[in-house]
């Protein structure tokens, strides 16, 4: 009989990184905040589920700043210590993962609002007749 070798798992590196981006997307049913470096390979990330909340706790701006927490730790081990801010969407964790973010000494060098705005968008439906 053959035996199985155990699989080896890789282990993580360290990178040594001062400068990235974080994108921020807000819901209405979460929030989640990733780190990445300048050309946008991820390095840290994060999510209010991820972190332990469950339902409509998800969404709450404690949670996003729990997330936020949680992700900076991640990306402090590989060294980031400046970022540019992109935040997308209109959850109540906006805010509040961008003032988590800069009072766990990260310094956000810019802020940049990227949520989808419609040029007039879809068609509405026709009016009703009664």
């Amino acid at each position: 009989m053959a035996e199985a070798k155990p699989k080896l798992k890789k282990k993580k590196q360290k990178k040594n990184i001062s400068e990235g981006m974080v994108f921020i997307r807000s819901t209405f049913n979460n929030t989640l905040v990733t780190f990445t470096d300048l050309d946008g390979n991820v390095i840290a990330s994060s999510s209010s589920g991820a972190v332990g909340f469950k339902g409509s706790r998800k969404s709450t701006p404690y949670a996003a700043q729990t997330a936020a927490t949680t992700a900076c730790e991640q990306a402090k081990v590989h060294g980031l210590e400046r970022v540019d801010a992109f935040v997308t969407g209109i959850g109540a964790g906006r805010e509040s993962a961008v003032r988590a973010i800069s009072a766990n000494d990260i310094y956000i060098k810019s802020i940049k609002d990227t949520t989808p705005i419609p040029h007039n968008g879809c068609r509405p439906p026709k009016p009703r007749r009664v």
